[in-house]
């Protein structure tokens, strides 16, 4: 009772903040998730969880090149120039027999995950190039009919043993398949090469398909929570129908709450939205989650540019103020590792969010009428009355002696303390601003402080 109590205040102080946003997407929101209290249930309790990894690995990985779209002929990428476009075609097919992850092992995926403070996994069971790493009876373009060796089953049950909130990752193009790409008309750009008008038998093959290459994750690997639908052209207002509805009623029929993102496709099929690589610029009045890497790709390249984990940590800080989740990606090595440098950085977030995760977990953001104070962020616990003011630290700048803000003004007589040791800390008001002096042994890191906050909610410490 306590917990729906605050969570009531919480959206009291939500309400002058969201009048002024798209009350369409509002709208498109409450009808994917209150048409089914489970995928309701489970879209809370995913947002809660805040921080998670996305895994791409795929024959990409044996390169380390740009994903699966080097097979694609659009004018941002770049290729071997030596090659014509159809042998580079061939050759990146080829890398199926070359692909042998053979120090494969999910339990270090799932362990470095778990390291790095991270509450739910998606992993990629087939990218646009059609290579599947789940056993699929659909085609033989898979890891298993390759190397006798099913990825998805293990990951799953990896990161599950951990208590990892599990997805799917799954592309609805397909170029790889003669039903997609159809090697009677040449590939130009990412969609169907055929017009489907002309070969709409073909076309309706292809839905079968996709429906059945879903339908065995879906029935054939345990629980699944969260279905990732990319490819987000594939879409009926671009003409290439799949039937949403069929495919939703389906996957939920085995996996009864399951999340599902068809990504860009707003609307019942989008439970929450995925803007990729950067972070919104205010609250939105949905579900949502940025999807951003590691380094600058998703999956493994030799020699990447690594982002810090101090980067990683502010960047998290932002999103949940903001009401998001941060997916990570991550690419494992094509033997199957993830490497030594990702693991670092992983492990330095851990440790940051095992000092500071009460202000990112079960929170929810604690907006205000006033201005933001720079770099610092604030966020309200979800089950006890208690907001925390985050400093998003950047890199190379000096630790402040004090940090003020307008607004949001401590309860009066309550504490403020630093989260990472719960050290209480001189606070003082000064009209509507306050300021919090800060102990000169503390680390020049990103830090979190804790506070009980006006707006009648009483002191629980």
């Amino acid at each position: 009772m306590r917990r729906r109590l605050f969570l009531y205040v919480l959206l009291g102080l939500y309400a002058c903040t969201l009048m002024s946003m798209n009350h369409s997407s509002v709208q498109d929101n409450d009808d994917a998730m209150v048409g089914d209290p489970l995928v309701s249930a489970k879209l809370n309790r995913w947002q809660d969880l805040k921080f998670g990894v996305l895994l791409h690995w795929g024959l990409y990985s044996v390169p380390g090149i740009v994903e699966s779209w080097s097979i694609c002929d659009e004018n941002w990428i770049t290729r071997d120039t030596t090659q014509t476009y159809e042998q580079y075609k061939r050759w990146y097919w080829g890398l199926a027999d070359v692909f042998r992850p053979t120090r494969f092992n999910p339990d270090q995926w799932a362990e470095v995950a778990e390291a790095a403070g991270m509450k739910y996994m998606l992993f990629t069971t087939k990218h646009h190039d059609g290579f599947c790493l789940f056993d699929s009876h659909e085609t033989d373009f898979t890891l298993t009919h390759y190397m006798g060796q099913d990825a998805l089953g293990p990951v799953l049950q990896a990161f599950r043993q951990r208590g990892f909130m599990a997805g799917a990752y799954f592309s609805k193009p397909d170029w790889h398949s003669q039903l997609y790409w159809w090697d009677v008309y040449a590939t130009k750009g990412r969609n169907v090469n055929y017009p489907i008008a002309q070969h709409s038998e073909r076309w309706e093959r292809f839905k079968q398909f996709t429906y059945n290459q879903i339908e065995e994750i879906m029935s054939r690997y345990g629980q699944i929570d969260i279905l990732w639908l990319d490819g987000g052209w594939v879409c009926p207002e671009n003409n290439q129908d799949l039937d949403m509805p069929r495919i939703a009623q389906m996957a939920r029929r085995y996996q009864p709450g399951l999340i599902m993102v068809d990504r860009t496709i707003h609307g019942p099929y989008e439970n929450y939205q995925t803007p990729e690589r950067t972070i919104p610029d205010t609250l939105l009045p949905y579900p949502w989650e940025s999807c951003i890497p590691l380094s600058d790709d998703w999956g493994w390249v030799p020699h990447p540019r690594w982002k810090s984990a101090r980067e990683v940590v502010n960047t998290l800080i932002e999103i949940v103020a903001k009401g998001g989740n941060l997916v990570l990606g991550v690419g494992p090595t094509a033997e199957g590792l993830i490497e030594p440098e990702a693991e670092v950085r992983l492990r330095d977030i851990g440790r940051w969010l095992k000092k500071y995760g009460k202000a990112i977990y079960d929170t929810r953001p604690f907006p205000f009428e006033g201005e933001r104070s720079g770099a610092l962020w604030f966020t309200a616990s979800t089950d006890a009355p208690v907001a925390y003011a985050l400093m998003a630290l950047p890199e190379g700048e000096p630790l402040p002696s004090t940090i003020s803000w307008s607004g949001r003004l401590p309860r009066k007589g309550s504490a403020v303390r630093l989260v990472s040791t719960g050290q209480k800390l001189h606070w003082s008001v000064r009209g509507n601003t306050v300021t919090v002096t800060l102990p000169p042994t503390l680390p020049n890191e990103p830090f979190v402080i804790a506070f009980s906050p006006l707006n009648g909610i009483s002191n629980s410490q």
